[in-house]
């Protein structure tokens, strides 16, 4: 059962032990919404939560995990920056041509499917280690904090117009400092989840997934136990950060809800020597679908290129 809230109240619930055998195991959470004020650079956002949670009548308990959406943590560190302060290279203006094409196809949308402004894609370019598919309107990359995303997570939304949003550095280390510093003031060991929203090839719509954790590991390994009729479990891996980041993202809301950061209670998954959000990320060994794409889009830009000649 999952007891979920916008209103400031109180919270029940003990954390489950997963360790509880099945005839115990019944287990609940609470989630609730934290309203922020406008996010400025050098704001303390550790210490805005702890302010915040005690104005919802309960404050901070031990294994407690707080979900914030990486908007919040990405402007209270500065990382934003000005359109008119990026001077656009050869390729962004490349790419930025295909994209103009594109929507120029699909004008019958009455806006852009796409933006095409060469200094947004400079901007995308200047956070991106690898290109996976550049095929308007999809410009799919691995971001240099690892996550694979659209736009490497650039984002021109809850930012004021001439300005864009760009993942933190390292969503890790940002969690972290928020967990120490939550720690620091109230002397509770919590968990922390930086979030974002990602789409999903194959489906509409849009989800939270975790891009950063700290005091959490962000997969729960299921091998080795047994299913309902007594077989091992031999391949079954949970996300469960990226599970409580969507749960999380439900509370967040996408628009004007002033709610970017969620309290989680009645878990009891916190690990001092949690492994990083990099453990989530497939090797590129094992990445099969990454490497398909990739050889999809190359095909792609071969045919592309014959056209253009021709």
């Amino acid at each position: 059962m999952i007891f979920a809230s916008k209103r400031r109240t109180k919270v029940p619930a003990p954390p489950c032990d997963f360790s509880t055998s099945s005839e115990e195991r019944l287990f609940s959470l609470y989630a609730s919404s934290i309203k922020l004020p406008i996010i400025k650079e050098g704001m303390d956002i550790g210490e805005l939560l702890v302010d915040e949670i005690k104005k919802m009548g309960t404050g901070i308990e031990d294994n407690d995990i707080i979900v914030v959406a990486h908007t919040a943590v990405s402007k209270s560190e500065g990382r934003t920056r000005l359109l008119k302060n990026i001077k656009p290279t050869d390729k962004a203006i490349e790419i930025s041509r295909k994209k103009n094409v594109t929507n120029q196809r699909f004008v019958a949308h009455k806006s852009k499917i796409c933006d095409d402004d060469p200094r947004f894609i400079q901007a995308i370019l200047d956070e991106t280690e690898e290109i996976i598919i550049e095929y308007p309107p999809i410009f799919l990359v691995k971001a240099k904090c690892g996550n694979i995303c659209i736009n490497a997570g650039v984002d021109r939304s809850n930012i004021e117009d001439g300005s864009v949003i760009l993942l933190p550095k390292d969503p890790d280390l940002s969690a972290r400092k928020i967990g120490e510093r939550i720690a620091a003031i109230e002397d509770k060991k919590v968990g922390v989840i930086i979030s974002d929203t990602n789409g999903r090839p194959f489906r509409r719509g849009q989800v939270g997934f975790a891009i950063g954790a700290y005091n959490l590991d962000p997969i729960r390994d299921w091998k080795g136990k047994e299913d309902i009729f007594g077989r091992i479990l031999r391949v079954s891996e949970e996300a469960i950060v990226d599970e409580l980041a969507g749960l999380a993202n439900i509370l967040m809301g996408e628009g004007d809800w002033m709610t970017p950061a969620v309290l989680i209670r009645g878990l009891s998954i916190l690990k001092e020597d949690a492994r990083g959000i990099k453990t989530i990320y497939r090797d590129e060994s094992t990445d099969y679908i990454k490497k398909a794409l990739k050889k999809v889009s190359k095909i792609k830009d071969f045919f592309n290129n014959q056209s253009d000649i021709t």
